[in-house]
């Protein structure tokens, strides 16, 4: 560790072999006004705001009337340097580094610290409409890469002080800020210092976005199904930890983290609350169908075309085997052959550019599905049912649970086609109950299904009327268990 003196020669010359590797930083050495008295500034020119520099410390430091001996430390502080970030080091690797972060160091001769002075500047795009999370119905706003912008999106949702916010620095090599939200007089102090522990367990060299404190913090990294949601909604946010929830925003990206989450939660969306009761339960009750046909329609169809085909109706019986007529492969194989397409070219869809992508999807498998049927390579009600299972995954809100049930449909699909129905009423048992087993932080990812608190269904497949909801999850433990009105219900 290299000390500062109370020699400014002497702490350049220090300071410059350390300097060497950084094109972009800069010292400026000049005098503080009539005094004489020698000084430098360091920063770095692309994240220091270089009109800030000018104006607010060089400008009042080269104006400075004052003799020699009445430039002290004291009298910099309160009468020269009009800034409201301000701190003081007296090492040279604690000034480097938060130079490095687009902060500006004074060294003035014949003190033995240097002021630093927080000069940040950086170019984030505007608030926008999330582009993952799209409503006809709700705020349009959306977090961005700015830590500071996201945080006063949430401040924004209305004036609150027991929202808290826990600053922590996450990554060895790379050091980003990352912030803890929860409410205070709400959440449980148990769950808070659990988010907080594991978060400051991360020890990994780059924090590159949220997905790798999802992956770091998360219990089962084995299972399938997210046990963090991901959210780009200050809206989503707030409402999380209205419920007693816990939020990390990290700088650099524009996804936020809610823990902990149950299965429930990735199916349901903000718009949910905006619209009436009656409409946000309909909604809410086609998602979990379409989560259900995402899962298991082509499983389905590969167990009742191979195994037990005397289950279907006569007459639907009679026209799937008339146009299999002709087919070369088995139902499995050909259900693989057109799922595997559907997610290449989803895929391609995403990887493309704005413009063409979506034309690129919907062309793309309207192309290959009539070519594969005239071919007589699938049968036509496969590629009806192949269509449905995608148009009733995109229904689901969530990107990362849709990745997750459309993994899990191979799975079924493999079941069904060694013991037919009976492999997929067993794939089915075994996912529930590792859906009942897996918990995320401490809270079942099941509940309130299980285990059973019927509190709790006034948010689960049914969206209860607001005034009926009165009270917070009890899943949750939260301080404040009162949510509206003078009961509990």
């Amino acid at each position: 560790m290299i000390n500062l003196n109370g020699s400014l020669a002497i702490n350049l010359d220090r300071l410059r072999p350390l300097t060497e590797p950084y094109a972009d930083m800069v010292i400026r050495e000049f005098a503080l006004g009539s005094s004489g008295v020698a000084a430098a500034i360091v920063f770095v020119t692309p994240l220091a705001d270089r009109d800030l520099i000018e104006q607010h410390i060089m400008r009042p430091l080269m104006s400075i009337s004052a003799g020699p001996s009445e430039v002290t430390k004291h009298y910099l502080q309160n009468r020269v340097l009009a800034v409201s970030q301000l701190s003081v080091t007296d090492t040279a690797e604690q000034l480097l580094s938060k130079v490095l972060t687009g902060c500006t160091a004074i060294l003035v001769d014949g003190m033995t610290e240097a002021f630093l002075i927080g000069t940040t500047t950086s170019k984030t795009r505007s608030i926008e409409e999330p582009i993952s999370e799209a409503l006809v119905r709700g705020p349009r706003a959306g977090f961005n890469e700015s830590l500071s912008d996201n945080v006063s999106l949430l401040r924004s949702q209305g004036e609150n002080p027991g929202l808290s916010l826990i600053k922590l620095q996450v990554g060895k090599q790379a050091k980003k800020s990352l912030i803890i939200a929860y409410m205070m007089d709400i959440a449980n102090p148990e769950l808070v210092a659990e988010v907080r522990r594991r978060v400051e367990k991360i020890n990994i060299d780059n924090v590159a976005e949220s997905g790798y404190v999802e992956q770091l913090i998360e219990d089962h990294y084995l299972s399938p199904f997210p046990q963090v949601q991901s959210t780009e909604r200050p809206d989503r946010v707030m409402g999380a930890l209205m419920e007693g929830r816990v939020a990390i925003l990290l700088d650099g990206t524009p996804f936020a983290l809610i823990a902990p989450v149950t299965f429930s939660m990735l199916l349901q969306s903000p718009e949910d609350y905006y619209d009436r009761w009656i409409a946000g339960t309909l909604l809410r009750m086609l998602r979990f169908l379409a989560a259900f046909v995402s899962l298991l329609a082509p499983a389905l169809y590969v167990s009742f075309i191979s195994f037990h085909p005397g289950l279907i109706p006569t007459k639907l019986a009679i026209t799937i085997v008339g146009a299999r007529v002709g087919v070369p492969f088995s139902s499995l194989v050909e259900a693989l052959i057109m799922e595997v397409s559907i997610e290449i070219l989803r895929e391609a869809g995403l990887r493309l550019p704005k413009p063409i992508g979506p034309a690129m999807g919907i062309v793309g498998g309207l192309i290959i599905g009539e070519a594969a049927v005239q071919a007589g390579i699938v049968s036509p009600i496969l590629v009806i049912v192949v269509a449905v299972t995608a148009i009733s995954s995109f229904a689901i809100p969530q990107y990362n649970a849709g990745i997750s049930l459309r993994m899990l449909r191979f799975v079924a699909m493999f079941c069904a086609a060694m013991f037919g129905m009976y492999g997929v009423i067993l794939f089915v048992l075994f996912l529930c109950a590792h859906l009942v087993k897996l918990k995320s932080f401490g809270v079942p990812y099941a509940s309130p299904a299980v285990p059973y608190r019927p509190g709790d269904w006034k948010d689960f497949f049914v969206r209860a009327p607001l005034s009926m909801m009165r009270t917070r999850p009890k899943l949750l433990g939260s301080k404040n268990k009162k949510r509206q009105g003078n009961e509990s219900r």
